[in-house]
């Protein structure tokens, strides 16, 4: 199974180090569509480098974000939201989880 992404603020690193990608912990600072709650009970992650690369340049956050890549999570665990875009609902353990690109400044490229 391929990995998956979830972008996010460089605010959660530490967090997510810590605790891994728990959308209840969301609050160190605003989602990428610039929201200041999970807007689905559950996380993000894009399915190639085309939809990360999407989510950087929508960046929202007010700040720089980070490239988490998801290992361990099958198709059939995600659930599409109303807006197209998938999510697993629950918590990804940090172990299933590797830090690739740190510290990407805004863009408004989209």
């Amino acid at each position: 199974m391929p990995p998956r992404y979830h972008v996010t603020s460089v605010l959660n690193r530490a967090s997510i180090f810590r605790y891994g990608l728990d959308y209840r912990r969301m609050g160190a600072a605003r989602g990428i569509a610039e929201s200041y709650g999970p807007e689905q009970k559950g996380c993000f992650l894009a399915a190639g480098e085309w939809e990360r690369d999407w989510f950087v340049r929508m960046n929202n956050t007010g700040g720089a974000v980070d490239v988490w890549e998801v290992h361990g999570i099958n198709d059939d665990d995600l659930i599409e939201s109303p807006e197209g875009h998938y999510f697993f609902p629950g918590v990804i353990a940090a172990a299933k989880l590797r830090l690739v690109q740190r510290d990407l400044p805004p863009s408004r490229n989209l």
